[in-house]
């Protein structure tokens, strides 16, 4: 014959035995939590320009992706699946993209991302915005923020590259994009790294967006903060659940 305390304590196995199943299967299904580094904010409103992270001191570098400015706003960087990327202007149309992890930025966002899903951009995607929200749709049940890239050939793109001038104190968004150099590119193959969150405007996105991209072209030869797409062909890669 049972006794109460007998069936109590089946039942606190029952639900033990069950809570932790539920706990091993969401950690499986769930992807590395994005990381962040100050804020964007705090180097447009307070000039903090010094570098926050140094990138060489990020140890798992298996699938890492990431992407800022270079400390005191002299340059982008992009991390693209373990590879790290500076660039900086040479003049008003040209510009050099090193391959470095030596180099310090004031605010940053990484993750460490091994598997993707592929999703085909449908015809009507064709600018920044519309990538925003399709990427949002598509990712209403995901654990944000997260890591997601664009794989194929644009039409036309505006990249810009920070290059403030040395010395120069920053208090507004206004005076950080001093010495800003815009780069217009047409008819080439890329890859565009992004991350979305729609919790950290003025963190690691601007103040009206949702994401934040930087872009690179195949031969690596040009890399910027990507403002402005239009998109021929490409695919999305979502982060596996």
């Amino acid at each position: 014959m049972y006794t109460f305390k007998s069936i109590l304590g089946v039942f606190i196995i029952i639900c033990f035995t069950a809570c932790h199943s539920s706990q091993k299967e969401e950690t499986a299904e769930t992807y590395e939590a994005v990381k962040i580094v100050s804020a964007m904010k705090n180097v447009m409103w307070k000039g903090e320009l010094q570098g926050k992270i140094n990138l060489d001191t990020i140890s798992n570098k298996k699938g890492l992706y990431g992407i800022g400015p270079v400390s005191y706003l002299t340059g982008e960087l992009l991390i693209n699946n373990g590879q790290s990327y500076v660039s900086k202007v040479t003049s008003d149309s040209t510009m050099i993209v090193e391959k470095r992890f030596n180099v310090a930025a004031p605010f940053f966002v990484y993750a460490n991302v091994n598997e993707w899903t592929k999703v085909e951009l449908p015809s009507n995607i064709k600018s920044v915005k519309d990538i925003e929200a399709f990427v949002d749709e598509k990712t209403k049940t995901f654990k944000r923020p997260f890591a997601f890239k664009l794989v194929g050939t644009m039409k036309s793109a505006t990249i810009h590259i920070q290059n403030l001038p040395k010395g120069t104190k920053v208090s507004s968004p206004k005076e950080a994009h001093q010495g800003q150099v815009n780069y217009e590119l047409a008819n080439e193959e890329v890859e565009i790294i992004g991350f979305f969150s729609t919790e950290h405007k003025g963190v690691f996105t601007h103040h009206d967006a949702n994401i934040h991209l930087h872009l690179i072209t195949k031969d690596e030869k040009k890399m910027g903060h990507l403002d402005a797409v239009a998109i021929e062909k490409m695919w999305l890669y979502l982060p596996k659940k």
